[in-house]
Protein backbone atom coordinates (compact mmCIF):
# COMPACT_ATOMS: atom_id res chain seq x y z
CA UNK A 1 0.00 0.00 0.00
CA UNK A 2 1.04 3.74 -0.82
CA UNK A 3 2.27 5.73 1.88
CA UNK A 4 0.48 8.73 2.40
CA UNK A 5 1.11 10.03 5.87
CA UNK A 6 3.15 13.01 4.31
CA UNK A 7 -0.28 14.27 3.18
CA UNK A 8 -2.61 15.49 6.74
CA UNK A 9 -5.57 15.35 4.98
CA UNK A 10 -5.48 11.91 5.05
CA UNK A 11 -5.73 11.69 8.93
CA UNK A 12 -9.29 13.12 8.85
CA UNK A 13 -10.23 12.07 5.63
CA UNK A 14 -8.73 8.08 5.60
CA UNK A 15 -7.78 6.42 2.48
CA UNK A 16 -9.52 2.72 2.23
CA UNK A 17 -7.07 1.69 -0.19
CA UNK A 18 -4.01 4.02 -0.59
CA UNK A 19 -3.07 2.68 -4.03
CA UNK A 20 -5.68 4.63 -5.84
CA UNK A 21 -6.57 8.32 -6.26
CA UNK A 22 -7.90 9.90 -3.36
CA UNK A 23 -11.07 12.75 -4.33
CA UNK A 24 -11.60 15.60 -1.79
CA UNK A 25 -14.12 17.37 -3.55
CA UNK A 26 -18.08 17.89 -3.50
CA UNK A 27 -20.72 18.10 -6.73
CA UNK A 28 -20.85 21.57 -7.35
CA UNK A 29 -19.76 22.92 -11.17
CA UNK A 30 -16.08 22.47 -10.49
CA UNK A 31 -15.82 19.61 -7.85
CA UNK A 32 -17.92 17.13 -10.65
CA UNK A 33 -15.06 17.93 -13.03
CA UNK A 34 -12.40 15.75 -11.79
CA UNK A 35 -15.22 12.83 -10.86
CA UNK A 36 -16.57 13.37 -14.63
CA UNK A 37 -12.94 12.99 -15.61
CA UNK A 38 -11.84 10.09 -13.45
CA UNK A 39 -14.96 7.73 -14.76
CA UNK A 40 -14.29 8.65 -18.34
CA UNK A 41 -11.11 7.90 -17.94
CA UNK A 42 -11.80 4.42 -16.03
CA UNK A 43 -8.85 5.55 -13.02
CA UNK A 44 -9.79 3.85 -9.88
CA UNK A 45 -10.42 6.60 -7.17
CA UNK A 46 -12.02 7.03 -3.54
CA UNK A 47 -14.04 10.06 -3.10
CA UNK A 48 -14.17 12.17 -0.07
CA UNK A 49 -16.73 14.90 0.54
CA UNK A 50 -15.76 17.86 1.66
CA UNK A 51 -19.25 19.17 3.04
CA UNK A 52 -19.26 23.37 3.12
CA UNK A 53 -21.95 23.13 5.28
CA UNK A 54 -19.19 22.29 8.16
CA UNK A 55 -16.41 24.20 6.50
CA UNK A 56 -14.54 21.33 5.45
CA UNK A 57 -12.76 23.33 3.17
CA UNK A 58 -11.30 25.28 5.27
CA UNK A 59 -9.68 22.85 7.81
CA UNK A 60 -6.25 22.60 8.69
CA UNK A 61 -6.28 19.21 6.85
CA UNK A 62 -7.75 20.14 3.38
CA UNK A 63 -5.82 23.78 3.57
CA UNK A 64 -2.73 21.37 3.87
CA UNK A 65 -3.83 20.06 0.59
CA UNK A 66 -5.24 23.27 -1.08
CA UNK A 67 -4.09 26.29 0.42
CA UNK A 68 -6.61 28.49 -0.95
CA UNK A 69 -8.83 26.03 0.19
CA UNK A 70 -11.35 25.42 -2.51
CA UNK A 71 -12.85 22.00 -3.67
CA UNK A 72 -11.53 19.37 -5.61
CA UNK A 73 -7.94 18.33 -4.41
CA UNK A 74 -6.88 15.07 -5.63
CA UNK A 75 -4.38 12.99 -3.94
CA UNK A 76 -2.21 10.83 -6.73
CA UNK A 77 -0.17 8.01 -5.23
CA UNK A 78 1.37 7.09 -8.52
CA UNK A 79 2.59 10.91 -9.41
CA UNK A 80 4.98 11.44 -12.40
CA UNK A 81 8.40 10.01 -10.32
CA UNK A 82 6.73 6.99 -8.43
CA UNK A 83 5.69 8.82 -5.68
CA UNK A 84 2.42 10.72 -4.39
CA UNK A 85 1.81 13.63 -5.60
CA UNK A 86 -0.74 16.40 -4.37
CA UNK A 87 -2.49 18.41 -6.73
CA UNK A 88 -5.46 21.34 -6.13
CA UNK A 89 -7.34 23.49 -8.79
CA UNK A 90 -9.53 21.66 -10.96
CA UNK A 91 -8.10 22.78 -14.41
CA UNK A 92 -4.90 21.87 -13.45
CA UNK A 93 -6.19 18.37 -12.28
CA UNK A 94 -7.97 18.08 -15.55
CA UNK A 95 -5.20 18.89 -16.92
CA UNK A 96 -2.79 16.42 -14.74
CA UNK A 97 -5.01 13.61 -15.25
CA UNK A 98 -5.50 13.76 -19.14
CA UNK A 99 -1.60 14.08 -19.60
CA UNK A 100 -1.00 10.85 -17.26
CA UNK A 101 -3.11 8.72 -19.26
CA UNK A 102 -2.64 10.41 -22.85
CA UNK A 103 -6.78 10.66 -23.22
CA UNK A 104 -9.19 13.53 -22.69
CA UNK A 105 -6.74 15.47 -24.94
CA UNK A 106 -5.42 15.55 -28.76
CA UNK A 107 -2.08 13.81 -29.03
CA UNK A 108 -1.03 17.02 -31.63
CA UNK A 109 0.85 19.91 -30.24
CA UNK A 110 -1.91 22.35 -31.97
CA UNK A 111 -4.59 20.70 -30.63
CA UNK A 112 -3.29 20.17 -27.15
CA UNK A 113 -2.58 23.80 -27.01
CA UNK A 114 -6.16 24.60 -28.18
CA UNK A 115 -7.75 22.24 -25.61
CA UNK A 116 -6.04 23.93 -22.82
CA UNK A 117 -6.84 27.44 -24.39
CA UNK A 118 -10.50 26.43 -23.83
CA UNK A 119 -10.03 24.90 -20.35
CA UNK A 120 -8.32 28.01 -19.60
CA UNK A 121 -11.05 30.33 -20.95
CA UNK A 122 -14.04 28.03 -18.61
CA UNK A 123 -11.20 28.53 -15.86
CA UNK A 124 -10.70 32.44 -16.63
CA UNK A 125 -14.10 33.29 -17.39
CA UNK A 126 -16.82 30.89 -17.78
CA UNK A 127 -16.37 29.92 -14.07
CA UNK A 128 -16.11 33.14 -12.56
CA UNK A 129 -18.47 35.00 -14.09
CA UNK A 130 -21.02 32.17 -14.02
CA UNK A 131 -20.26 31.49 -10.38
CA UNK A 132 -20.98 36.05 -9.83
CA UNK A 133 -23.77 35.93 -11.19
CA UNK A 134 -25.32 32.69 -9.34
CA UNK A 135 -24.29 34.81 -6.21
CA UNK A 136 -26.18 38.05 -7.02
CA UNK A 137 -29.34 36.46 -8.82
CA UNK A 138 -29.74 33.61 -6.00
CA UNK A 139 -28.13 33.81 -3.09
CA UNK A 140 -27.70 37.22 -2.48
CA UNK A 141 -30.77 38.97 -3.98
CA UNK A 142 -31.95 40.33 -0.64
CA UNK A 143 -28.65 42.54 -0.87
CA UNK A 144 -28.89 44.36 -4.18
CA UNK A 145 -32.47 44.94 -3.89
CA UNK A 146 -32.08 48.23 -4.82
CA UNK A 147 -29.32 47.86 -7.32
CA UNK A 148 -29.69 45.62 -10.52
CA UNK A 149 -25.79 46.40 -11.44
CA UNK A 150 -24.55 43.36 -10.36
CA UNK A 151 -27.05 40.61 -11.41
CA UNK A 152 -26.72 42.73 -14.84
CA UNK A 153 -23.37 43.05 -15.06
CA UNK A 154 -22.99 39.28 -14.75
CA UNK A 155 -25.90 38.45 -16.24
CA UNK A 156 -24.38 40.10 -19.62
CA UNK A 157 -20.87 38.72 -19.32
CA UNK A 158 -22.40 35.09 -18.87
CA UNK A 159 -24.12 35.88 -21.95
CA UNK A 160 -21.34 37.00 -24.10
CA UNK A 161 -19.91 34.12 -23.17
CA UNK A 162 -22.10 31.88 -24.10
CA UNK A 163 -22.10 33.75 -27.26
CA UNK A 164 -18.24 32.86 -27.74
CA UNK A 165 -19.14 29.06 -27.14
CA UNK A 166 -21.89 29.15 -29.37
CA UNK A 167 -19.57 30.25 -32.13
CA UNK A 168 -17.20 27.66 -31.53
CA UNK A 169 -19.48 24.67 -31.33
CA UNK A 170 -21.09 25.76 -34.84
CA UNK A 171 -21.14 22.83 -36.93
CA UNK A 172 -18.75 20.72 -34.36
CA UNK A 173 -20.01 18.28 -31.67
CA UNK A 174 -17.38 18.64 -29.22
CA UNK A 175 -15.75 21.95 -28.38
CA UNK A 176 -12.50 20.10 -30.17
CA UNK A 177 -14.92 19.04 -32.61
CA UNK A 178 -14.88 15.01 -33.14
CA UNK A 179 -12.62 14.38 -29.72
CA UNK A 180 -14.39 14.94 -26.47
CA UNK A 181 -11.94 16.71 -24.15
CA UNK A 182 -10.87 18.27 -20.50
CA UNK A 183 -12.16 21.50 -22.28
CA UNK A 184 -15.81 19.78 -22.56
CA UNK A 185 -15.93 18.54 -19.35
CA UNK A 186 -14.42 21.88 -17.31
CA UNK A 187 -17.35 23.44 -18.88
CA UNK A 188 -20.11 21.59 -19.57
CA UNK A 189 -21.06 21.72 -15.67
CA UNK A 190 -21.07 25.39 -15.22
CA UNK A 191 -23.84 25.78 -18.18
CA UNK A 192 -25.54 23.07 -16.53
CA UNK A 193 -25.03 24.60 -12.88
CA UNK A 194 -26.10 28.22 -13.55
CA UNK A 195 -29.54 26.46 -14.67
CA UNK A 196 -29.51 23.87 -12.04
CA UNK A 197 -28.43 25.71 -8.98
CA UNK A 198 -28.59 29.27 -9.98
CA UNK A 199 -32.33 29.31 -11.76
CA UNK A 200 -30.91 31.22 -14.38
CA UNK A 201 -31.75 30.07 -17.75
CA UNK A 202 -34.57 32.10 -18.25
CA UNK A 203 -32.54 35.00 -17.78
CA UNK A 204 -29.30 34.22 -19.62
CA UNK A 205 -31.61 33.12 -22.61
CA UNK A 206 -30.47 29.88 -22.75
CA UNK A 207 -32.90 29.04 -25.95
CA UNK A 208 -30.44 31.99 -27.73
CA UNK A 209 -27.54 29.45 -27.56
CA UNK A 210 -29.15 26.11 -29.37
CA UNK A 211 -25.33 24.88 -30.37
CA UNK A 212 -25.07 25.14 -26.89
CA UNK A 213 -27.64 23.49 -25.81
CA UNK A 214 -27.19 20.92 -28.23
CA UNK A 215 -24.11 20.12 -26.79
CA UNK A 216 -24.68 20.03 -23.30
CA UNK A 217 -27.14 17.92 -23.55
CA UNK A 218 -24.84 15.58 -25.43
CA UNK A 219 -22.27 15.92 -22.54
CA UNK A 220 -24.70 15.57 -19.39
CA UNK A 221 -26.51 12.29 -21.63
CA UNK A 222 -22.44 10.28 -21.27
CA UNK A 223 -22.44 7.27 -19.31
CA UNK A 224 -19.45 8.90 -17.07
CA UNK A 225 -21.59 12.21 -16.93
CA UNK A 226 -24.34 10.76 -15.58
CA UNK A 227 -22.19 9.20 -12.36
CA UNK A 228 -19.86 11.49 -11.84
CA UNK A 229 -22.82 14.67 -11.78
CA UNK A 230 -23.22 12.72 -8.34
CA UNK A 231 -19.91 12.32 -6.59
CA UNK A 232 -19.27 12.29 -3.94
CA UNK A 233 -22.52 11.73 -3.03
CA UNK A 234 -24.62 13.91 -0.64
CA UNK A 235 -25.30 12.64 2.93
CA UNK A 236 -29.02 12.29 1.93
Amino acid sequence: MADLSAFPVTTRWPAQNSDIIQLYSLPTPNGVKVSIALEELGLPYEPHLISFSTNDQKSPEFVSLNPNGRIPAIIDPNGPDGKPIGIFESGAILLYLAEKTGHLIPADAVGRSQTIQWLFFQMGGIGPMFGQFGHFHKFAADKVTNNSYPVERYRDESKRLLSVLEGRLQGRKWIMGDLYTIADIATFPWVRGADVFYGGRELLEYAKFPAVMDWLERCIARPASEKGLNIPARPA
